[in-house]
């Protein structure tokens, strides 16, 4: 993997600094820049080349939704990581639908940052483990607020993609796993993201989740 630019978007000073410096210390990561604020970032993101977003959601000024939605039609191919607390749920969708890519939790430990740093660099979505069962825990509270689910046909081999999509496996991992092809796959997961009206991988996980395909 190419040397990592990450860009840091939190208005906790302290929880900023502490993150770059443990973040400074890895061999992928290349140059790491910072904002206090959605409204700094979005400023200063034309003048500045970064790969990654580590975004918080409540922040004055401008919130990470605001944010990732300004970003993402200055940089359509920005990869955002959410860095969620304990009650955002509610923000989710919303985060999904403005583009981001990986949910966060930000009690979490360097390695789990890495993990999640590196697989969306990569292409792919990334859910830390406990914001899964947040998720499942509002859904179930908050039934009203979860989209309906589209009405589809998904074969029995499609479930097992999505299954495998939820593990955090790319789509080279779910081929060797299952010993097809990745372009087999890459179909796969292209019907599924048609068949249940999702936009991306992290509401692929989303609709997993909502309609017991995967367990916690």
């Amino acid at each position: 993997m190419d040397k990592l630019r990450i860009y840091l978007v939190d208005d906790h000073k302290l929880f900023r600094e502490g993150l770059k410096l443990l973040l400074s210390t890895q061999d992928f990561v290349r140059h790491i820049y910072e904002a206090s604020n959605g409204r700094e970032f979005i400023e200063n993101l034309s003048f500045v080349d970064c790969d990654v977003v580590l975004m918080d959601i409540e922040m004055p000024g401008m919130n990470g939704i605001e944010a990732t939605i300004e970003a993402m039609k200055m940089k359509p191919g920005l990869k955002i990581i959410v860095l969620s607390m304990y009650g955002d749920e509610q923000y989710y969708y919303k985060m999904i639908d403005a583009g981001a890519k990986g949910f966060l939790l930000k009690n979490s430990g360097i390695d789990k940052v890495v993990t999640a740093i590196q697989k969306v660099a990569e292409g792919e979505s990334f859910f830390s483990e406990e914001l899964l069962v947040n998720i499942l825990n509002n859904m179930r509270d908050n039934k009203n607020d979860v989209p309906e689910v589209v009405d589809n046909d998904i074969s029995e081999r499609e479930l097992e993609i999505l299954y495998h999509v939820c593990r955090g496996l790319s789509n080279q991992e779910i081929a060797d796993e299952l010993f097809i092809s990745k372009r087999t796959v890459d179909k796969h997961r292209a019907n599924l993201l048609s068949k249940t009206g999702c936009r991306n991988t992290a509401a692929l996980v989303m609709y997993a989740i909502k309609n017991n395909i995967i367990e916690i």
